[in-house]
């Protein structure tokens, strides 16, 4: 996949493969999670096999979290990564997500399971509610093709890193191994709407996941991007043969 050219001028963006106006995608984006709120965690497992847990205990592992560092998790409305940070020693995490239905899925969850120390609110990934060089790492996982415009996301996240902070994306990507990447295309415009239809009621939705991956830049064109950010020191890990990559980045 070429890397995607971006024009500030241009008013239309992609939503699957819809062309939209670019100040639709964001409600059309937040009906898509609306809708699947209640059982985003339950068709998580469900359509990875649980594998997606495999891939955020490797998000975990690359950011290290330490008791005296404060995480950002920005689209991160379930809590599993904020969970997770905590489980893993960490003590002061904020989840950011634009889309309220999933802030209150992920409070009402980690009140349910004894869960406390995380702070939530409701905001926008390209104009944080947060100041300059506040966190230590900053968390995006399965957000980061969800937005509207990839690369503001990507400048809010150097401007509230501390220098030396860490930058941390969990998203689909291209798969890397041929011998699987039919049966992943396969599996994504046949089996996911239907699960999505069964479990979550909503096979439009699941439909729309599978579009958006195939749009979503790949891990060379991710990476450029987020040089272009003023990250420095980028890694990429691809778990799965790359059905997701994990890329790693540092604010200097």
């Amino acid at each position: 996949m070429a890397p995607e050219e971006k024009d500030t001028s241009a008013e239309t963006t992609y939503f699957g493969f819809r062309d939209v106006d670019r100040k639709e995608k964001a409600t059309l984006v937040r009906s898509v999670f609306d809708s699947v709120a209640s059982r985003y965690d339950l068709m998580n497992d469900l359509l990875s096999g649980g594998v997606h847990r495999l891939w955020k205990a490797a998000l975990i592992d690359c950011l290290k979290p330490r008791h005296n560092m404060r995480l950002l998790d920005v689209a991160g409305g379930t809590g599993d990564i904020a969970a997770r940070f905590l489980a893993a020693g960490g003590r002061d995490v904020t989840v950011c997500d634009i889309n309220s239905s999933m802030v209150m899925a992920g409070r009402d969850r980690a009140i349910n399971s004894g869960i406390t120390g995380i702070s939530w609110t409701v905001g926008d990934a390209e104009s944080l509610p947060l100041a300059n060089a506040t966190v230590d790492a900053y968390t995006i996982a399965f957000g980061l093709r969800n937005v509207t415009d990839i690369d503001n996301v990507l400048a809010e996240a150097q401007r509230v890193l501390r220098p030396g902070g860490q930058f941390l994306c969990l998203e689909f990507s291209k798969v890397v191994l041929p011998l699987i990447s039919d049966l992943y295309d396969r599996y994504s415009f046949s089996v996911l709407p239907q699960l999505g239809a069964r479990v979550a009621g909503d096979g439009q939705a699941y439909q729309y996941l599978a579009e958006s991956i195939r749009k979503f830049p790949d891990q060379h064109a991710l990476s450029q991007r987020i040089a272009a950010a003023g990250l420095d020191h980028i890694t990429v890990q691809n778990p799965s043969g790359g059905i997701a990559a994990i890329h790693a980045a540092w604010c200097i």
